[in-house]
């Protein structure tokens, strides 16, 4: 028996009932690459891998295809308009972080890395697999690194919203 898929509109509105954490992914380039993504997840402790999901269509996924490494950057509680800035369609998202204060460095094999969040892993991209409208990118973790402030909470996007947590 073959079951027929939900159709798309009442996917999008079960889904935006999940909770995540919400993550700036860069990957180097000319110019460097940025997306915003609520799809990273943990994949596999031993190894340790993780995944996250880029559109076919979007505009850094020709950068991240060719990326050996990218960056990903799970955001703090306050980083919501650097989501927003990441998440831009058309528009120079390291100009608009930079003009509203913000700060990156370069790290290995040019690596964007953005100062103040909650925690980063600088990832070896391991597979591409193929998935719909996505490419799902299996990534190896090679260095990480975590807020300093123990108290600090993440960025959470829920049911088409940006939020943050209580401790």
């Amino acid at each position: 028996m073959t079951a027929t898929a939900i159709d798309s509109g009442l996917f999008r509105r079960v889904l935006r009932r999940h909770a995540a954490a919400v993550v700036v992914v860069t990957a180097p380039g000319s110019p460097p690459t940025g997306f915003t993504a609520t799809s990273f997840t943990s994949v596999s402790l031993d190894p340790p891998l993780v995944s996250f999901c880029v559109a076919k269509a979007a505009s850094a996924w020709p950068i991240v295809r060719g990326a050996g490494l990218v960056g990903v950057h799970v955001l703090t509680a306050g980083q919501e308009p650097v989501a927003r800035t990441f998440a831009a369609r058309g528009a120079d998202r390291y100009a608009t972080y930079a003009a509203a204060g913000g700060t990156w460095t370069s790290g290995p094999d040019g690596v964007p890395l953005l100062d103040g969040v909650l925690a980063v892993l600088i990832c070896e991209v391991v597979n591409h697999v193929e998935a719909g409208d996505h490419v799902i990118v299996v990534a190896s973790p090679v260095h990480a690194a975590h807020h300093a402030d123990a108290t600090a909470t993440p960025l959470v996007y829920h049911d088409g919203s940006y939020l943050a947590l209580d401790r």
